[in-house]
């Protein structure tokens, strides 16, 4: 029971002690405990603000790379759209070029199958007109008083001359 009930003594006692650790602890341990308290407290604050600082240049980051992405695939679209102009730009030029070539090959063909034509009628005709000369030569040399020996020697004369 004289725990429940102390003496006056043991009170004062026990107030005193209380007050000097009180006193001690004030005075050398709460000032560093503080002091590491706000120390840790600062090194929170700081690391999230650091943390949020991370975070919005994450953010920045990410959308200049999806700018960049962005950028990159309309160059790549204009690139490949160039490329395919480029192409069909080629393919047209060739084209047109080959059907130049074409009309001037044909030009050309045309040109030589007149001249030989032209050269094949003027020496046909040069030999028809030599073998009516020598047809008339021989006609003219031989006399013949008859008109039906003169048509008989005439076809016999064109039967022997053969056209090639």
């Amino acid at each position: 029971m004289k725990l429940l009930l102390p003496e006056f003594g043991l009170l004062i006692w026990t107030l005193l002690a209380f007050l000097v650790v009180f006193f001690i602890l004030k005075k050398f341990a709460w000032p560093a405990i503080i002091k590491g308290l706000n120390d840790r407290e600062q090194s929170i604050a700081d690391s999230l603000s650091t943390a949020e600082k991370v975070k919005k240049e994450m953010q920045q980051l990410k959308s200049d790379n999806e700018a960049l992405l962005v950028k990159a695939r309309e160059e790549r679209a204009a690139l490949i759209k160039e490329a395919k102009d480029t192409a069909d730009k080629m393919v047209a030029d060739a084209k047109e070029k080959a059907r130049t070539e074409y009309d001037r090959i044909v030009a050309e063909a045309q040109a030589a199958i007149n001249q030989q034509k032209m050269a094949a009628i003027t020496d046909l005709k040069n030999q028809v007109g030599n073998l009516v000369i020598e047809v008339s030569e021989k006609v003219l040399r031989r006399e013949l008083g008859n008109k039906a020996e003169q048509e008989k020697y005439i076809k016999e004369l064109a039967n022997e001359v053969k056209l090639n």
